[in-house]
C-alpha cells in the first residue's frame, strides 16, 4: 500500500461549553468528511485534522456530614475546528481521525471511572480537579503515543492494531458510557 500522507491531530479541551459548536461522541454515528468544517491550515504534509476533547462539569454539596457529587462528562468534537484537505483524503484517513475522537471517549469514561470510585475528603475539590488534570495528560500523552506510532496513519499495521487496541478499551470501560 503506499504511503499517505500523515493527519495532524490538534487536541483541546473547552471547559465552557457554550463558545465553541461540538458533536458528542456516540457509538451510533462515527465521523464523516462533512463534520470536518474548519478552515484549513497550511502545515506540512498533513491532511487532516481532528479537534476533540473532554468537557467537564461538577457540583457538590454536603447533608448531613454526606457529599453529594453531581458531574458530567462528555467527549466532543469540535467540527469549527477540525478541517481537511479533500483531494488528499480518504477513508482510511478518516478511520485515523475516527481512532482520536474514540481515545477521547476512551478518557471519558475512565475520567468517569475514576470519580465514581474515589473516596472524596471534607473538600473534594483539590481531588477532583487533580483526578480531571491527570486523565487529560493521560489523554492527551496517548493521542501523541497513537500518531508516532502509526506515524500519523502511514504505518499501517501500527494504525490497524491502534484501532483494535482502542476499540477493546472502549469495551471494557462499556459501564462507564
Amino acid at each position: 500500500m503506499k504511503f499517505l500522507l500523515p493527519a495532524l491531530i490538534l487536541f483541546f479541551s473547552f471547559p465552557p461549553e457554550s463558545e465553541v459548536e461540538r458533536m458528542p461522541w456516540s457509538e451510533r454515528n462515527t465521523l464523516t468528511w462533512e463534520d470536518f468544517q474548519g478552515t484549513p491550515e497550511a502545515v506540512g504534509n498533513y491532511v487532516a485534522s481532528t479537534n476533540s476533547g473532554i468537557s467537564f462539569s461538577y457540583s457538590f454539596s454536603r447533608y448531613k456530614g454526606e457529599l453529594d457529587l453531581e458531574y458530567t462528562v462528555r467527549s466532543n468534537f469540535y467540527p469549527q475546528l477540525s478541517w481537511y484537505l479533500p483531494e488528499r483524503v480518504n477513508d482510511y484517513i478518516l478511520k485515523h481521525e475516527q481512532t482520536h475522537f474514540d481515545i477521547s471517549e476512551l478518557f471519558a469514561r475512565k475520567l468517569r471511572k475514576r470519580l465514581s470510585e474515589t473516596v472524596f475528603s471534607e473538600d473534594p475539590k483539590p481531588q477532583i480537579e487533580a483526578i480531571y488534570k491527570q486523565i487529560e495528560k493521560e489523554r492527551r500523552a496517548m493521542q501523541e503515543q497513537f500518531d508516532e506510532e502509526s506515524d500519523h496513519s502511514k504505518i499501517v499495521e501500527g494504525e490497524l492494531q491502534w484501532e483494535r487496541f482502542v476499540k477493546e478499551e472502549l469495551q471494557r470501560y462499556g459501564r462507564w458510557k
